[in-house]
């Protein structure tokens, strides 16, 4: 495996900058995003114990690694999104295209969510999605193999490999911009007329990946998003799941708090009124708290929790601080014996996503650096 330093100096970071040459992300003028961390956020936070357990999950991803995908559940073999997920777990342990221990699995997942890119000149060019995997909310997967793709970006040297990636992923961030509708959001279907939150962060997160790595991304298109997500946050810190008549509906409080701050931190806003409610309001969903009412077994448990780890880490100081030993317990109490985790949905979905969060700290992705 790559230093962290290795790894920023080849990824998409190192090579491109982060000044890009996209304007919506009104942030990055600040001072405070692309400077590196000093490190004390992530000092002790993976414990050995932690380590063991993200050995074993990396190890049982890769056992399960099939030509690139992944996903073990009828509905989910193949599935972009889990794929994705899984190749950003070993990127997260500073594996990149064939380099480290798991180099050769991380191009194989590459290579997969690449081959599922619909053809330019098709209807939806660009769309990441696979038909034969589960047809419920496809958005979701196009979100999470978008960032899959920007965060591989800039590490990848093989350069027939290289231009194949920089072609797709420009087509699907144009789908992307092209999908967003009259809301400023995003829902199930490129398509789709309504907004919901959960599926408008996989957006958000998925156009400040691909900024980083150097593509272009419309400041209107950020700017409407952000506007849409304000809206959606109650007095009280929380967000909305939709506006509207759905406006109460799932996922859980926690899972929306996380997804609200996450799509915020990636516009590049990290102060105002709504990021302090934001923060104190998931800050009573501790995991263990007396507040969390979050179900273990729900199928928005390590989603959630996925964007809530990263909204603390972009926030620092006490929130992660307070935060990250909490989900790091609960976790590491949750692992099976073959290194697994498991939830609703499959479980190399939700053991990609439990590594992912152990392994935040590493700040090996470039999507992490603040």
């Amino acid at each position: 495996m790559w230093t962290r330093r290795q790894f920023l100096s080849r990824s998409s970071l190192g090579v491109l900058g982060a000044s890009g040459i996209a304007l919506g992300f009104q942030g990055d003028q600040a001072g405070r995003p692309g400077a590196l961390p000093d490190g004390s956020a992530s000092r002790g936070m993976v414990t050995s114990q932690a380590d063991d357990a993200i050995r074993k999950g990396l190890a049982y991803l890769a056992e399960h690694c099939d030509g690139g995908s992944f996903g073990s559940r009828m509905n989910y073999r193949g599935h972009v999104a889990v794929a994705s997920l899984a190749g950003l777990a070993f990127m997260a342990g500073g594996n990149q295209p064939q380099r480290g221990k798991y180099g050769s699995v991380v191009t194989a997942a590459l290579r997969h969510v690449l081959k599922l890119s619909v053809e330019e000149g098709q209807l939806n060019a660009g769309f990441l999605y696979n038909p034969r995997a589960s047809l419920h909310g496809p958005m979701y997967g196009h979100g999470f193999g978008t960032l899959f793709l920007a965060e591989a970006h800039g590490t990848v040297h093989d350069e027939e490999l290289h231009r194949e990636l920089s072609k797709k992923l420009g087509l699907a961030l144009k789908l992307i911009e092209r999908s967003q509708n009259d809301e400023g959001g995003w829902r199930y279907q490129p398509n789709s007329r309504d907004a919901d939150l959960s599926v408008t962060v996989c957006q958000m997160v998925a156009l400040r990946a691909a900024r980083n790595a150097g593509f272009a991304v419309s400041k209107e298109t950020v700017d409407r998003c952000v506007a849409y997500v304000k809206r959606s946050q109650e007095a009280d810190g929380s967000f909305r799941y939709m506006n509207g008549r759905h406006q109460n509906g799932p996922p859980d409080p926690l899972a929306r708090a996380g997804a609200g701050l996450s799509a915020l931190f990636s516009a590049g806003i990290y102060e105002g009124p709504e990021i302090e409610r934001g923060l104190k309001f998931l800050l009573t969903r501790k995991p263990g708290g007396d507040n969390s009412r979050f179900q273990q077994n729900g199928m928005q448990y390590f989603y959630g929790h996925y964007y809530a780890a990263q909204a603390m880490w972009t926030a620092g100081g006490r929130w992660w601080a307070e935060w990250f030993p909490a989900i790091r317990e609960e976790l590491l109490g949750r692992q099976n014996g073959d290194g697994s985790w498991d939830d609703a949905i499959d479980p190399h979905y939700a053991t990609a996503m439990a590594c992912i969060i152990l392994q935040i700290p590493n700040n090996y992705l470039p999507i992490l650096q603040k």
